[in-house]
C-alpha cells in the first residue's frame, strides 16, 4: 500500500528540554505502529505533532504526501486523534455528542446517523446512547472517545493510551476493531503501556526514550535477538536425561538448558531447519510431546533495550 503518514526529522524543544529528537519514519496503509516507552519519553508530544496540534521546532509531518501544517483540510478530514484524557461536552448525551462531531466533519446527516449506529454497536454503547457523558464511567468515556475518533473514517488514526480505561473484554474488542481498520488500509499509531495488547495488533514496534527511537522493528523480527538462530523448547514424554546425549550430538545445538522433561537450546532459524531438527529427533526415537520456537515477549524486548524510567 502507499505511504500515508510520514515523520521527517521531527524535533520538538521546550526551552532546553528536547522532547522529540529528530524522529523519522513512514507508515503505509495497513501499518500499525506500537509506540512504547516510559512516562515523559516524548510519545504524546510526537502524536500531537503528527495530528497537527503542535508545531515542531524543526522537521515536518506529512499525511498523504502533504505537510500537516498549512493543510488544515487534510488534517481535519484524514486524521483521527484520541488523547489520553479526551475532552467532551459532559451535558450532552452520547448520540448528541457524536452528531455534533458528524456536523463538525461536515458529514451528510443520514451518513452520520448510519456511522453513529455502527460505532455504538461496535463499541458496546448502543444501550447507553441516551446517557449523559458526565454520568459515564471512565471506561465508557474511553469508548465514546474511540467512537468519536473513528466516526469520520480517517486515513490516519493516532491513539494515546486507549487501552488503559478498558476492561479485558473491551481491550479484546478494540484489538478486533483495530485489525478491521488495518484491513481497510488505515495507518495507525497506538501508544500504550499494556505491551501484551500491542503484540497482538502491531505490525511495527518503536521503543522511544528521552525523545529518541532506540529500537524500531517489524513485529515478527522483534522477538529474536539473533536473526540466524532461534531458541527452541522441546518437551519429552519420559524425562530429558535419557536423551541428553542425542541433543548434544546434533550439529548446531548450543546453550542447552534442561528442567525435568523440558529442554531449551539455540539452533538455526528458519522453517526448513526446524523441520529437519524435529525429523532428527523422531528418527532417534525421542518421544517429543511438544516442539516450539520460543519468542521473546515484547516486555522482555523492552527490558532488554535498557530504557530508563523518567524521574
Amino acid at each position: 500500500m502507499a505511504t500515508i503518514l510520514e515523520s521527517e526529522d521531527v524535533r520538538v524543544e521546550f526551552g532546553p528540554l528536547v522532547a522529540v529528537r529528530d524522529i523519522s519514519f513512514s507508515l503505509d496503509g495497513g501499518d500499525l505502529l506500537g509506540l512504547v516507552g516510559p512516562n515523559g519519553a516524548g510519545k504524546t508530544t510526537l502524536l500531537r505533532v503528527l495530528a497537527g496540534l503542535h508545531a515542531p521546532t524543526s522537521g515536518q509531518a506529512r499525511i498523504l504526501g502533504k505537510p500537516v501544517l498549512g493543510e488544515h483540510e487534510v488534517v481535519r478530514h484524514h486524521v483521527g486523534f484520541a488523547p489520553d484524557a479526551p475532552p467532551a461536552y459532559e451535558e450532552l448525551t452520547i448520540e448528541h455528542f457524536l452528531r455534533f462531531i458528524g456536523r463538525a466533519y461536515e458529514l451528510d446527516r443520514n451518513l452520520a446517523e448510519e456511522r453513529i449506529d455502527f460505532w455504538l454497536e461496535q463499541l458496546w454503547l448502543t444501550d447507553k446512547r441516551s446517557s449523559l457523558i458526565k454520568e459515564l464511567s471512565r471506561g465508557m468515556r474511553q469508548r465514546v472517545t474511540l467512537a468519536r475518533t473513528f466516526l469520520p473514517q480517517p486515513h490516519v488514526i493516532l491513539l494515546d493510551e486507549p487501552l488503559s480505561g478498558l476492561d479485558p473484554a473491551g481491550r479484546i474488542e478494540l484489538r478486533r476493531i483495530l485489525g478491521m481498520l488495518r484491513n481497510q488500509g488505515c495507518a495507525m499509531i497506538l501508544s500504550s503501556h499494556i505491551l501484551a495488547d500491542l503484540e497482538d495488533v502491531a505490525t511495527h514496534i518503536a521503543i522511544i526514550a528521552e525523545g529518541s527511537v532506540v529500537r524500531w522493528d517489524r513485529s515478527e523480527d522483534l522477538h529474536h535477538d539473533d536473526e540466524d538462530r532461534h531458541r527452541y523448547r522441546v518437551t519429552t514424554l519420559d524425562g530429558f536425561d535419557k536423551h541428553e546425549k542425542i541433543f548434544g550430538a546434533i550439529d548446531g545445538v548450543s546453550n542447552l538448558k534442561t528442567i525435568a522433561t523440558t529442554c531449551e537450546f539455540e539452533y538455526a532459524a528458519g522453517d526448513d531447519q526446524a523441520v529437519a531438527l524435529l525429523r532428527k529427533l523422531i528418527e532417534q526415537n525421542v518421544p517429543v510431546v511438544s516442539f516450539v520456537i520460543v519468542r521473546q515477549s515484547l516486555e522482555e524486548v523492552y527490558l532488554r533495550a535498557g530504557v530508563k524510567q523518567v524521574d
